[in-house]
């Protein structure tokens, strides 16, 4: 019976992180608990362990075992010049309960960099599957390592993936060195496998995920930052959803369904409030309303799920980039030439006129930019 730490029971588990490297650095396996199943992990630097783990397991040739990493970026270091859609996914799934099987092709991969037996137990006809679970504990030990971890279920191959740490010393607890015990894993499921290729994804292992929810977060997002996401940014939303609903040839409604996704939010907005009455009338005239749409402030998620941010002044860059400052890359003015669209609030009906054809024209001349 290997020793057990219970993390429930440990006000600090640096020292347990510490523990926990130096068994995986001596060559041997740990189980961990994870968001999805608990796992045994085997450093992947080290042949002999990852040997081990595949007596352990009764693991037969061809099903191979996925890489754990510290973090989505680096998934690039072993798929180099990866995927829009790939890196989409990684951004907006990982950490998370999503194992994601990328080309390893590219010669200056990492992943020719691992041990030549290694290779064959993690790699399956030029893919590897990554993993950057969801669970401080573990990215916590990889943050403390060289190289990612061999990672897969703390199960004999076969049977049911454990949920907790006393199922997964039923079955592999003569084969560890180490077992930590986090209680029972928050999904109780296997993670969600899914290849991802230059123009689309494949679902080769239900999981967490549905394959709905990630059809959905592997669609580009188009995201309108104005201030209060009242007036401007509301109206560019409707225009964007209007012309990719006719390339599309569906309703705007449908847009989602299609592979497309466009929103809308405020820097200072509240939520749940209405578009002004100003750019409710103005887009009336426009044929299209905005009598749904309720109001959002910008948050993590928005702007780190966004492919492409379009603001109004530079004023909403700036603002923007002082919480987000990763996100400059994909933050831009709406206007194609870099003018600011003023914000026409106590203005006339004919002030909010031009403020709305100016952004028609500006969403109109982004979209092509885009190709969506």
């Amino acid at each position: 019976m290997p020793p057990v730490i219970d993390l429930r029971t440990i006000e600090d588990a640096r020292d347990v992180v510490h523990q926990v490297v130096e068994v995986l650095v001596a060559g041997q396996l740990v189980i961990l608990p994870t968001e999805t199943v608990y796992g045994v992990a085997a450093r992947a630097l080290d042949p002999e362990a990852v040997h081990r783990l595949v007596e352990a397991k009764g693991r037969p040739a061809g099903k191979p075992f996925a890489l754990a990493l510290r973090s989505a970026e680096e998934i690039a270091d072993y798929c180099p010049g990866w995927s829009p859609l790939a890196q989409r996914l990684a951004r907006r799934c990982l950490p998370g309960p999503v194992t994601l099987v990328v080309d390893i092709h590219h010669p200056q991969s990492l992943f020719w960099r691992l041990p030549e037996v290694v290779r064959t137990w993690v790699g399956g006809e030029g893919t590897v599957g990554i993993r950057v679970p969801a669970h401080d504990f573990v990215l916590d030990v990889l943050q403390m390592l060289s190289g990612p971890l061999v990672l897969t279920s703390a199960n004999r191959s076969g049977e049911p993936a454990p949920n907790t740490a006393g199922e997964s010393i039923s079955q592999l607890g003569e084969e560890v060195a180490l077992v930590i015990d986090g209680g029972p894993t928050r999904y109780r499921q296997p993670s969600s496998v899914v290849r991802v290729t230059e123009n689309g994804l494949e679902i080769l292992r239900p999981g967490v995920l549905s394959e709905q929810s990630l059809r959905r977060l592997a669609s580009p997002m188009i995201l309108f930052v104005c201030t209060g996401n009242t007036c401007r940014s509301p109206m560019a939303e409707a225009f964007a959803r209007k012309f990719l609903a006719e390339a599309h040839d569906c309703a705007p409604d449908e847009l989602e369904e299609r592979g497309v996704v466009v929103t809308s939010a405020g820097v200072a907005a509240a939520a749940g409030l209405n578009a002004s009455p100003e750019a409710h009338r103005v887009m009336s005239e426009f044929g299209l309303g905005l009598e749904n749409h309720q109001t959002q402030p910008l948050t993590d998620s928005l702007v780190r799920y966004a492919d492409v941010i379009f603001v109004m002044t530079r004023g909403h860059r700036e603002e923007i980039l002082r919480y987000w400052p990763e996100a400059a890359s994909k933050v831009m003015l709406l206007h194609p030439e870099g003018k600011e669209i003023l914000d026409p609030i106590g203005g006339s009906p004919e002030e909010y006129r031009a403020c709305a054809a100016e952004i028609e024209r500006a969403v109109r001349a982004r979209l092509r930019e885009l190709r969506l």
